[in-house]
């Protein structure tokens, strides 16, 4: 063995050890529906403590005082109970998300998805064919589960018939989809998700403030060419070299069929049609989908109101035109089916929900998010700590959260009452501290072992080299995290230094 293989093994070996640790952390952990349920018995049992003790703090904003509330006395039982159905059905990003799914589901389960991908990928000359997967790695985290299942191992087959190691393809398209997640030119679930909770964090502050999905656009558009620099210079850089090529010989692509050929066409063409359409509406001075007194696209008008069901549709046509097209959908019980598959994950979701907006219920109502809020602020602000520093710090934080915590809601939904007041407290904008969260919810995405993604990315890799383990894969993923979160946080800083907008309507300072 080479000194160089020696090497290999050595940090594949520390990787190992690594991820054994962060395993057995991680796998004490419960459920995150359990875990909301705990959390909420505890904010019940903080909340009486709290307020036998009188704790408090002074609002910056009015200077009223802000006491806790005991939520374990008899109103407090009889409010939460009484509320306990307008917690569930008013939690803001349960109806977004149902009503995206309905769109995003249908376009998978018809096989619109995975056919676009496989064209996208097959259709590409070698000099591009390592960009184009990151590419698509990147912009398809919009489909949720699919791009991740889907993605690599497709990948890794194409790029063998290039000349590559299937571990190249197999360990780009996954660093792509999970590392850059937040990085997109479309609008989808993961910013209505982000939305929803950032809204109800701010709300803690400015009752009156209204989340909209599209609040971080800016940013994560442009986010999406630079991370595919960035993801396409690592490729080269460390991936390539370290697994070189593969000499147990080359894997056919499974070729698209006609009916296949024939729904993609079909489904282009709706798409078409429908972009068309809504450009009517936004192009012209006077368009249904600008305000109609101001002529604005963003403040105000139908365009951002309608975010949600627009995306719907504009997913839900070309599934459906695929579907008619390539023959998945041959009848209307044949589409009512794979809705309904598609809406039937959605399930554990929908009680993760239902646990979590009690919880929050309770922390809103008990004054505790606010007093946690103002007193974080306050230290915050006597110490100097501001700026680029504080950013840094939170978004590693959250990095740091997202290796035992896979789930972005189920962090974001604990998160977000904190720190948005808090940095709302300090003057910047909700939609600014939910992209640094969404930064850090990302960039450690690829190597940390409670996605479930990660053990079906190995049993892949195992079926081009059965002495794999998580060790190689992390190994190889590794870079990936490092420069993706180097990268992006040097963009928020220097995005921030020029004082751009991180999204429509959406600046980094509450009042400038």
């Amino acid at each position: 063995m080479s000194k160089k293989q020696d090497k290999v093994k050595t940090k594949n070996s520390f990787f190992d050890r690594m991820l054994n640790r962060i395993e057995v952390v991680g796998n004490r952990l419960p459920d995150p529906i359990v875990l909301f349920a705990i959390m909420a018995l505890a904010i019940l049992v903080i909340s009486a403590l709290s307020s036998f003790f009188n704790v408090s703090a002074i609002s910056p904003v009015d200077g009223e005082e802000i006491i806790a509330k005991n939520l374990l006395s008899r109103d407090g039982i009889l409010e939460q109970l009484t509320g306990m159905v307008k917690n569930f059905s008013d939690f803001p990003p349960l109806g977004a998300v149902l009503v995206i799914m309905l769109g995003v589901g249908l376009a998978d389960e018809s096989g619109y998805f995975k056919t676009l991908m496989r064209r996208a990928v097959l259709s590409t000359p070698k000099k591009i064919i390592i960009p184009m997967i990151v590419l698509i790695g990147i912009i398809g985290n919009v489909a949720g589960d699919a791009t991740q299942v889907i993605l690599p191992p497709l990948a890794a087959t194409i790029l063998m018939s290039f000349g590559y190691h299937p571990f190249v393809g197999l360990i780009a398209a996954y660093a792509s989809t999970l590392g850059a997640f937040s990085a997109n030119i479309l609008i989808g679930m993961t910013d209505t998700l982000a939305a929803g909770f950032t809204e109800i964090g701010a709300q803690t502050v400015d009752p009156s403030f209204v989340a909209n999905p599209a609040m971080n656009y800016y940013f994560i558009a442009v986010s999406t060419f630079f991370l595919l620099a960035v993801g396409t210079w690592v490729t080269y850089k460390f991936t390539i070299p370290r697994y070189g090529t593969f000499e147990a010989g080359m894997l056919e692509n499974e070729a698209i069929t006609p009916l296949e050929n024939k729904g993609l066409r079909w489904a282009n063409i709706s798409v078409v049609a429908v972009v068309a359409i809504l450009l009517i509406g936004v192009i012209p001075v006077n368009g249904w989908l600008r305000n109609a007194e101001t002529g604005s696209i963003i403040q105000d008008s139908p365009l951002m109101a309608a975010v949600v069901p627009l995306v719907m549709i504009l997913f839900l046509v070309p599934g459906i035109f695929y579907g008619i097209g390539a023959q998945t959908i041959k009848s209307s019980k044949d589409f009512a089916q794979q809705i309904g598959r598609a809406m039937s994950s959605m399930g554990p979701y929908i009680v993760l929900v239902f646990v979590s907006a009690q919880m929050l219920a309770y922390f809103n109502a008990s004054n505790l998010g606010a007093i946690i809020s103002i007193k974080g602020a306050n230290f915050l602000d006597s110490i100097g700590f501001k700026g680029i520093p504080l950013f840094v710090s939170f978004i590693l934080f959250v990095a740091l959260i997202n290796l035992l915590i896979g789930s972005a809601s189920a962090k974001w939904a604990i998160l977000a009452p904190i720190f948005v007041p808090m940095f709302m407290y300090l003057d910047y904008h909700p939609a600014f501290t939910q992209m640094m969260y969404r930064i850090g919810d990302s960039i450690t995405n690829p190597i940390t072992p409670m996605f479930p993604y990660l053990v079906l990315i190995l049993a892949f890799a195992q079926k081009f080299d059965k002495k794999a383990g998580l060790g190689t894969l992390i190994a190889g993923l590794f870079p990936y995290s490092v420069f993706y979160g180097i990268f992006w946080i040097l963009l928020l800083i220097v995005w921030y230094l020029l004082g751009i907008p991180v999204g429509p309507d959406a600046p980094i300072f509450l009042n400038k």
